[in-house]
């Protein structure tokens, strides 16, 4: 999340330079040097961003580094939009100011009012001035502290494989742990024992596609030991890939895995030729499990295809991957296997074959009532089914059992370790303004439809779609929507007659994951029944708050309550409010998104037109009662 905050602040700073040099009149002493320096910090603590972000699982303090420097980043982005706003509202009067010019107008007597506009324009601009040589002091510090943590500078887009740890696959399976999945098995060991592809080529490329935890590695394992699989092929080989590709290292990998000696060379022709002295004319199996490349010429450059070319007719790549646009670098979409969530039938003999290991299952203390709703939090994730049936087994009272369904699924620790660190490296693969659109995605509900266009729209309100080179913001946010979903951070895709999607869901895990990367910064509270209107937000980190159901009347937010000040987005599901309090509105100063669709609002207070950051007001299928 700072990444991108960070990112976005430092094109706000360069703009605002270049609009604030151009006025006439300079709006803010000395400005110039003031956001030089914060430029200049920022991209200091930006070098270290990436490494920051990875090492807050694990370290307490480096978070709460990090939640400083968020801190200071919104105030920071307020400001600046704020600025930016002054300098807009001068162009605007100054254009006035040209055509009252022509006009013969004569004023008796001094404007009183009109001095008082002037005066209060300069303490306002002083205002701001005072408030940016705060944030510099406020950031100076944040960037002397970072040198506490030894934090490893990144260049962009690398990956360090120190830090994201990628646990190593092999070709072993414990066939007693598989359950399910015999759809999904029965039509990739047809694909496998096929004696020659459809296409009329030699051989076949199969890309499993599916979300972290989703079973790839586990359905490809029980394809390669299957026994007619192993009587179908010559040679075999498995190579775990993962990031970032190195052909020398893949090819080292495949020799190995065909039984040859280790080679001290570094020539990847070498390596490639030795592969193809292995399995020239014999029917090969080739598992690549894990790959995350979507660059075409690192996979041309290892030259696979040429060598199954060599190959006896029938021969497959057989490739696992959390990324669609690796099977479309690959070009071989139309062989894809998209692994989809487990049924709950298989989730439950699953998780009852871990939970209940070596002991009988009690139904008569309802043990098995409540591993089945246990069950249904993981939502046909085989990962999560295993990790929390793991975690039961060793509680042995129905009240542990109990504390675990109940339980927020990211606070337990065996969750966050097993499951979210996979997930997070998807996560890491995003580029760091797509993974802000997507933790902003957590201000809907579990379960909730997204439609994409209106998706786009809020991202926009936000500005998290900045402008590159001509490229309008409405397709970088359908770029984006396309890079979560070939990611598989959506699911359950909504198609128009044309096959173009409309709409998606998020898997809870996933909706969960979200969750405990934004940490606090966005709520969602559901009204009690007879409970009073009035709403409690208890944390001033909340950026985001989202509001279902309420009674019929007014929305109040407590008129002492500092902490409405930093919400920015604010959304009412299926509630019955029909306006909102002035002081209320008044309080929500930083508010950019306003989401009132498909409420029964009858009016909206005049001091709305006071929230200077307001973007988007979604005021769509109102119901009149």
């Amino acid at each position: 999340m700072a990444e991108a905050l960070i990112s976005v602040l430092l094109e706000q700073l360069a703009s605002v330079v270049v609009k604030h040099t151009k006025q006439t009149v300079t709006l803010v002493l000395n400005a110039k040097e003031d956001l030089h320096s914060l430029s200049s910090k920022l991209k200091a603590i930006q070098t270290v961003l990436e490494d920051a972000e990875k090492k807050q699982v694990t370290e307490a303090r480096v978070g709460d580094w990090l939640q400083k420097l968020k801190d200071v980043s919104y105030e920071m982005d307020d400001v600046l939009d704020e600025w930016n706003t002054e300098i807009l509202k001068q162009q605007m009067e100054e254009g006035e100011n040209v055509v009252v010019t022509k006009k013969k107008v004569c004023f008796p007597m001094p404007s009183v009012c009109f001095c008082i506009g002037r005066a209060n324009k300069v303490i306002h601009h002083h205002n701001i001035a005072r408030r940016i040589k705060e944030l510099n002091k406020k950031l100076t510090l944040i960037a002397a502290e970072k040198e506490m943590f030894g934090f490893h500078q990144s260049t962009i887009g690398g990956h360090d494989e120190q830090l994201i740890l990628r646990q190593q696959t092999s070709s072993l399976v414990d066939i007693s742990m598989i359950f399910g999945r015999e759809e999904e098995t029965r039509n990739l060991l047809s694909k496998l024992l096929r004696e020659s592809n459809q296409d009329g080529e030699r051989f076949l490329v199969i890309p499993i596609v599916g979300m972290g935890g989703m079973g790839k590695t586990t359905l490809t394992q029980l394809a390669y030991n299957d026994e007619k699989v192993r009587a179908h092929f010559d040679k075999k080989a498995w190579v775990c890939v993962s990031d970032p590709f190195d052909g020398v290292k893949i090819a080292k990998a495949i020799i190995e895995s065909l039984g040859g000696t280790q080679s001290s060379s570094s020539e990847l022709d070498t390596l490639l030729q030795r592969i193809r002295s292995h399995v020239e004319n014999k029917k090969f199996l080739l598992v690549l499990d894990d790959v995350w490349t979507e660059n075409q010429r690192e996979w041309e450059n290892l030259k696979l295809p040429v060598i199954m070319q060599s190959c006896a007719e029938g021969s497959t790549i057989l490739v696992t991957t959390r990324k669609q646009g690796v099977a479309k670098m690959m070009r071989v979409t139309s062989s894809m296997v998209h692994l989809d969530r487990l049924s709950d039938r298989d989730c439950l003999t699953l998780f009852k074959s871990i939970a209940f290991s070596d002991r009988e299952e009690d139904e008569s203390n309802g043990f098995g009532a409540v591993g089945e709703k246990i069950v249904k939090k993981c939502k046909g994730l085989p990962l999560a089914v295993k990790t929390l049936g793991s975690l039961v087994w060793h509680k042995k009272t129905i009240r542990e059992w109990r504390d675990v369904l109940n339980s927020k699924i990211w606070e337990l620790e065996e969750v966050e370790e097993q499951v979210f660190r996979l997930l997070f490296l998807s996560y890491y693969d995003l580029a760091p303004a797509v993974k802000r659109c997507l933790l902003y995605c957590i201000i809907f509900p579990k379960d909730s439809q997204l439609k994409k266009d209106n998706l786009i729209e809020l991202w926009m309100s936000q500005d998290y779609l900045n402008l590159k080179g001509d490229k309008e913001k409405r397709k970088i946010g359908q770029s984006y929507f396309k890079s979560l979903a070939l990611r598989s951070f959506f699911q359950d895709f909504s198609k128009d007659e044309l096959g173009n999607v409309y709409g998606c869901k998020m898997h809870d895990i996933v909706h969960d994951f979200v969750q405990f990367l934004s940490k606090k910064e966005c709520i969602i509270i559901e009204a009690v029944e007879g409970a009073n209107q009035r709403t409690e937000v208890s944390d001033d980190k909340v950026r985001h708050l989202t509001l279902i159901g309420g009674p019929v009347g007014t929305l109040l937010l407590p008129s002492s309550f500092p902490d409405c000040k930093n919400i920015r987005t604010l959304t009412l599901l299926d509630s019955h409010i029909t306006t909102i309090s002035p002081g209320s509105i008044l309080q929500l100063k930083c508010l950019r998104t306003l989401n009132l669709s498909h409420n029964f609002l009858l009016e909206l207070p005049k001091e709305i037109g006071e929230l200077i950051h307001m973007r988007y007001m979604d005021l769509s299928y109102i119901v009149q009662i």
